[in-house]
């Protein structure tokens, strides 16, 4: 059977060309679809993605205790909209899910325009974008419109109706496990909450949800866990039901805003140094594109939960513009028009480049440590010294050698030589194959 990380090499090839179009008209199929950390919505979504790839969908009651926090009353809008002093309706629902504050408590009501002005939201400084807006966790209604529009408001007396309800029910989460040769585990996530919002994250939710179809397809060393859930609460609820398990996360990324034009950028995760951090970063410094790399902070995404304390998972997360970088960011204007295929198939590249390290990274003991082994009569060094076309792999075996002790791995050795991964680790099997290493895992 073939080694995965030649079938991931391969994959990435194979999916290049068409890849990018097909997860940008997925996104434009979720797009219309109103989301939230609970409701209708949000199952609509995790259905559409179980067409695609086998999910196992998880429903936690409202008024259960998960950890510090509980979950809210499930919340879902039939029909919502204000009307003018004419009776025209100036804002409606229908036109865009980001009009409604999500989580807004039914209304039906005539006010002022002043008293009116309290429940709208806008941004002066892109007067033509819809701003999106919450309200999880307080009793509130409100609407987002365009400041132009907001401006051109006339005094007198405003109809608002908001048709939604806030009843008992459940948050949903799903998950998607492809079982490999080994318990431990590589956990990848994304949030699903938002409703018609293209980077943030429906191109993280396309991502995952491709990168788990590209991988059924191959023998796997790691068993992977590709969990989509609301942001926040919802990798808090995951959390709550997985202590167990947790142990056997050995590696995890977060998956968000990965289709936008801005260049790669890496968050490491609170431990700095693990694995899945030493694999970004050899993967981006050797792509040679442009790219950034800052710290962990607890404040982001689902990785600042999967990092807190009590668990320290080693998460990061690779995204390409971060949160709140980009003028577009919880805006109308993340809409199908920023995100292009180009940059989606990209970001899925990097993601199975890290992959295809991560299940190559091993360490090794050399069992021949006494000064540098004999490879020619094994025949794995040329009998003619000079050849360049079996340079790379003779100087990939003395690397590999040297550092056979047990305590360094194939990251190491790629970091120190500049040598690529994947020339490592066919060297590291043939060297197995030849009784000069162990593999130590």
């Amino acid at each position: 059977m073939p080694d995965p990380p030649d079938l991931i090499h391969d994959l990435a090839s194979l999916a290049g060309a068409n890849v990018g179009r097909d997860m940008h008209a997925f996104m434009a199929e979720l797009y219309p679809i109103c989301r939230s950390i609970s409701g209708a919505g949000l199952r609509e979504t995790l259905n559409a993605i179980g067409e695609r790839i086998p999910l196992e969908i998880s429903e936690v009651p409202t008024g259960t205790e998960v950890f510090d926090w509980t979950i809210p009353r499930e919340w879902n809008v039939r029909e919502a909209w204000v009307r003018g002093p004419d009776g025209e309706k100036v804002v409606d629902f229908c036109d865009s899910n980001l009009h409604v504050v999500s989580y807004s408590t039914p209304v039906h009501r005539k006010l002022s325009l002043e008293d009116l002005q309290e429940h709208l939201f806008s941004l002066p400084e892109h007067p033509e974008w819809i701003p999106y807006r919450t309200s999880y966790y307080r009793e509130f209604w409100g609407f987002c419109l365009a400041h132009r529009q907001r401006e051109a408001l006339a005094a007198g007396t405003y109809e608002v109706f908001i048709d939604s309800t806030l009843e008992d029910g459940s948050l949903s989460y799903a998950e998607c496990v492809l079982p490999g040769r080994s318990d431990e585990e590589i956990l990848v996530s994304c949030h699903t909450c938002h409703p018609s919002t293209c980077n943030d994250n429906l191109s993280g939710v396309a991502l995952v949800t491709f990168l788990a179809s590209l991988l059924r397809e191959l023998p796997l060393r790691y068993t992977y866990r590709f969990l989509f859930n609301p942001g926040g609460i919802g990798s808090i609820a995951w959390l709550s039901r997985n202590e167990e398990r947790l142990e056997r996360i050995r590696h995890g990324l977060v998956a968000v805003c990965v289709g936008d034009p801005g260049s790669l950028t890496y968050k490491r995760s609170r431990r700095e140094n693990a694995d899945v951090d030493r694999a970004a970063l050899h993967v981006l410094e050797r792509s040679g594109a442009d790219h950034q790399v800052i710290d962990f902070s607890p404040y982001g995404y689902d990785e600042r939960n999967f990092s807190s304390p009590a668990f320290d998972l080693p998460v990061g997360s690779l995204s390409r513009s971060t949160h709140t970088r980009y003028a577009e960011y919880h805006t109308s204007a993340d809409d199908l028009d920023f995100v292009r295929p180009e940059f989606l198939a990209d970001s899925l590249e990097k993601y199975l480049s890290i992959i295809e390290v991560l299940e190559q990274n091993r360490r090794y003991l050399s069992l021949s440590p006494k000064g540098e082994p004999q490879l020619g009569k094994r025949g794995l060094y040329a009998p003619m010294g000079g050849l360049q076309d079996r340079f790379a792999s003779e100087v990939a075996m003395l690397w590999i050698l040297n550092y056979a002790d047990g305590h360094h791995d194939l990251l190491d050795v790629a970091r120190k030589s500049r040598l690529e991964m994947a020339d490592l680790h066919s060297a590291a099997v043939a060297l197995c194959e030849h009784g000069l290493l162990e593999e130590l895992g």
